[in-house]
């Protein structure tokens, strides 16, 4: 007999969920009360777009806008509030943040279960202008400092990979972080070669040249570290299969980690770093082998934007079989634009962390249900 799950409406489900649920809006008001303290102004960019972003490897959910004169038009739902709020930089805005809905095509399914992935999701994206990247850090630092007051849970915990798939876990099938370490310092940090290095045995400056063209020799160092590759793998596929599988489960392990100087190829947005431009001033926060947030100093050069934006959607249209349009308004705006520093963050999967929830389904008011 085939027994379905009850809906997430079910009385009895909401009750077990509401608690959860409760901590989530009281997180949000604890960091919209911190951030505005900060001298920020929040801001409601607007979901609808011309571009939904220009990354190769996200997806977007494609809409139709009809005019009064019924003409018609290609518009999508925004995969980040990034390009929107760069633009209300340009227009003199210096500290902004938002808790933005955001859509993510290919993110999830029918009976997913991936429980930290969701099509619609909140993200908690900020900006400093005239501000170094390394002030991130400190907010990364404050944002969990808040979450964990604000619930009383400072040791955060997640399935191991190889758990047990009934639900019943034990101490040992579990990754933990314990955030009081944190109190006592900054966030530990670590660079992207390094942690190739220790975690999977790659010397990844020695496998990159800066433009990701020649991908053989990452292939045979990744093939060596075990981690199997395809033939027509290009370098930022290596790249990505090394890091899931060899580096990304060892990260912000009992305690949190931010993993710096991302490869310039893997980051499209980002500056470079002035004592290696091979390597973008990129971090992403990590706990629990958990990745929360990704932060990079902005790419002011329209040109050059531009030349990325063009050598990604090349990328999407030869693995995908489509590309995206290039915001030519966001272009413009760049040419206008402070320097600034910017992080998203994804909130339910801090939510998620923060109240020992098992999916970010489980903080979600009405999370989407697949059939």
């Amino acid at each position: 007999m085939t027994i379905t799950p009850s809906a997430w409406w079910d009385r009895d489900r909401h009750i077990d969920r509401r608690a959860r649920l409760i901590d989530r809006n009281r997180i949000k008001a604890a960091l919209r009360a911190w951030f505005e303290a900060e001298g920020f102004t929040e801001v409601e960019p607007g979901c609808l777009q011309v571009s939904p972003g220009n990354e190769a490897h996200l997806h977007a959910f494609r809409t139709e806008h009809i005019g009064t004169d019924l003409a018609r038009r290609e518009l999508y739902l925004h995969t980040s509030p990034e390009f929107a709020m760069k633009k209300l930089l340009a227009a003199g805005e210096e500290r902004i943040f938002a808790f933005a809905p955001v859509f993510r095509n290919r993110e999830a399914g029918p009976g997913n279960t991936n429980p930290w992935h969701a099509n619609e999701f909140t993200m908690l994206e900020w900006y400093r202008a005239g501000e170094p990247v390394e002030a991130l850090y400190r907010d990364c630092r404050e944002i969990l400092r808040i979450a964990a007051q604000t619930t009383g849970r400072w040791v955060w915990s997640v399935p191991k990979r190889d758990a047990p798939s009934t639900g019943r876990l034990e101490r040992f099938d579990l990754e933990t972080c314990d955030l009081r370490t944190m109190l006592l310092g900054e966030i530990d940090q670590l660079a992207v070669a390094d942690a190739f290095s220790r975690h999977a045995g790659i010397d990844l400056a020695a496998a990159y040249d800066g433009d990701a063209a020649d991908a053989s020799r990452f292939r045979a160092a990744a093939e060596t570290a075990g981690v199997k590759t395809m033939p027509d793998d290009t370098w930022s596929d290596v790249f990505a299969r090394v890091l899931t599988e060899r580096v990304d489960p060892h990260l912000g392990r009992w305690r949190p980690e931010l993993l710096t100087r991302y490869p310039i190829s893997e980051a499209a947005l980002a500056k470079p770093d002035p004592t290696d431009p091979r390597f973008a001033q990129r971090f992403e926060l990590y706990v629990c082998g958990v990745e929360l947030a990704n932060g990079f100093a902005e790419l002011t050069d329209p040109a050059e934007q531009a030349r990325r934006f063009e050598a990604e959607m090349a990328l999407k249209e030869a693995r995908y079989g489509e590309r995206y349009p290039i915001d030519a308004d966001f272009l413009a705006a760049l040419a206008h634009m402070p320097e600034a520093s910017g992080c998203a963050l994804g909130f339910d999967r801090l939510a998620m962390l923060a109240t020992g929830a098992r999916s970010v389904a489980d903080v979600q008011w009405t999370p989407v249900v697949s059939n």
